[in-house]
């Protein structure tokens, strides 16, 4: 039965695909020292501060720590390059010991010192090296995972990225948790590779059928879930992602002129900002063509920054083919942590206009930098920004150029919507997210009322 359900998620085409979870607005590139393969650490790490390459990682681990549930967290499906998905779950295993859950972390040799300095080296299952693409992974945590779960004795097995492990379905073993980060695979298959798109809906099918819990980001998509996959609204509990304030927060001049030099611009050059990786659903062709149709006229125009992974939007090239000689628009890549308060805080306008997200961390984000933010009212993305940010009345360019054009000439305007979204931003957090999934574990450890009385 595995195999042949494996099967039908497309899963023998994706040895040679990549369906590792999207790194969307991926940019953190954490250099951690790979360790051993196999389950369990050959080595117990050192106390005190653990090394994350150049980063310095206080730990304030408690081995014995008296808490109400144990939970198995897999989170060996992260890329090394970390986007909304893997900034929600390094967040929620580091914030879980914090609101009293006992979290045994499941993850790559890469990041067990990360994870270490969390939740212990005791509670640190390491995979083979062998299982570190994506499809070794799968077949990892269909074959050996289950294993692991045994041996470890959890009450709540997490899967925090779609899949879980096909012989948790059965209501035998631990309770069984799925994280659902997206439903835009049903609604706009379109906007992702073919491969990705099959996989990901078969294993949304599965999980909606078969967890015992399903967590989402935003209300938007637990309506998807219950429209397009008749998923049982009450099994679905809406979490909402976090922020790090300590990460997002409004920059000082010095950061933006920091940025501006990063970028190559003078000291005081004007520039919109996108930040994400450079897929479909992001509209980048769109808000390129909308910047030219804004900014063409205008006697100082401001530079348009595409910062983030290149991803595989391919009508981007020909956008930029589009643009006038007297605009500039810059490609940098990847963004440095340090680099980025002074690029949200610092930009004119941060524009997001995409086509729907299943909760839209980038926009939280840089609300949390006191950004201008303009978006859609697509999906998730009303929920995120409230009245706080601005929304085009639609992705289409015309409507998104209208917006740029309206918040370029009105700076009071732009003032305005940035101090009130960095308030609105200063209500998210991480340890309210973590507080949420453990009431959701504990719920599921209450014994279930039988309706029926007993004689």
């Amino acid at each position: 039965m595995s195999w042949l359900f494996l099967r039908a998620c497309g899963t023998s085409a994706l040895f040679n695909r990549d369906v590792s979870p999207d790194i969307g607005e991926g940019r953190d590139k954490r250099s951690v020292r790979r360790g051993p393969g196999g389950v369990g650490p050959r080595r117990r790490p050192q106390p005190g501060n653990i090394t994350l390459g150049t980063r310095r990682v206080a730990s304030a681990i408690q081995e014995s720590r008296c808490a109400l549930v144990h939970v198995l967290i897999d989170a060996s499906a992260l890329p090394p390059l970390r986007g909304g998905v893997g900034r929600y779950v390094d967040e929620l295993i580091a914030h879980l010991p914090q609101v009293g859950v006992d979290a045994t972390v499941v993850c790559q040799p890469r990041d067990v010192e990360l994870y270490t300095a969390s939740v212990g080296w005791r509670n640190i299952v390491i995979l083979p090296a062998w299982a570190s693409g994506p499809p070794q992974r799968l077949l990892w945590e269909q074959v050996d995972l289950p294993r692991v779960i045994y041996s470890r004795h959890p009450d709540i097995v997490h899967s925090p990225h779609y899949t879980m492990p096909l012989t948790n379905s059965r209501r035998r073993g631990p309770k069984q948790v799925v994280t659902l980060h997206d439903a835009t695979f049903f609604s706009d298959p379109n906007l992702h590779l073919a491969v990705k798109a099959r996989f990901f809906t078969a294993w949304t099918r599965f999980s909606c059928r078969h967890a015992d819990a399903l967590l989402v980001p935003s209300l938007a998509t637990k309506d998807e879930l219950v429209r397009v996959v008749h998923a049982d609204a009450d099994r679905i509990k809406v979490i909402p992602h976090g922020v790090d304030h300590r990460r997002f927060r409004r920059p000082g001049a010095d950061e933006v002129r920091e940025v501006r030099t990063w970028l190559g611009l003078s000291a005081d050059a004007p520039f919109i900002a996108f930040l994400g990786t450079l897929e479909p659903r992001k509209n980048v062709p769109g808000l390129v063509r909308a910047y030219i149709k804004s900014c063409s006229s205008l006697l100082s125009p401001p530079t348009l920054v595409l910062a983030g992974g290149k991803g595989w939007d391919s009508e981007i090239d020909g956008a930029l083919a589009e643009v006038p000689a007297h605009l500039q628009v810059i490609r940098p890549g990847f963004v440095p942590d340090s680099l980025l308060p002074g690029l949200l805080g610092g930009a004119e306008i941060v524009a997001f206009p995409s086509f729907g997200e299943g909760f839209g961390l980038p926009v939280l984000e840089a609300m949390a930098c006191g950004s201008t933010v303009l978006t859609t009212k697509r999906l998730s993305l009303p929920e995120v920004g409230g009245d706080t940010v601005a929304y085009a009345d639609s992705p289409l360019v015309d409507d998104v150029a209208a917006a740029l054009s309206e918040l370029l000439a009105d700076p009071a305007a732009r003032e305005a919507l940035g101090t009130s979204a960095a308030t609105r931003a200063a209500t998210f957090g991480w340890m309210q997210t973590a507080r949420a999934h453990r009431d959701v574990y504990e719920s599921l450890m209450q014994p279930v009322k039988n309706s029926t009385p007993t004689i």
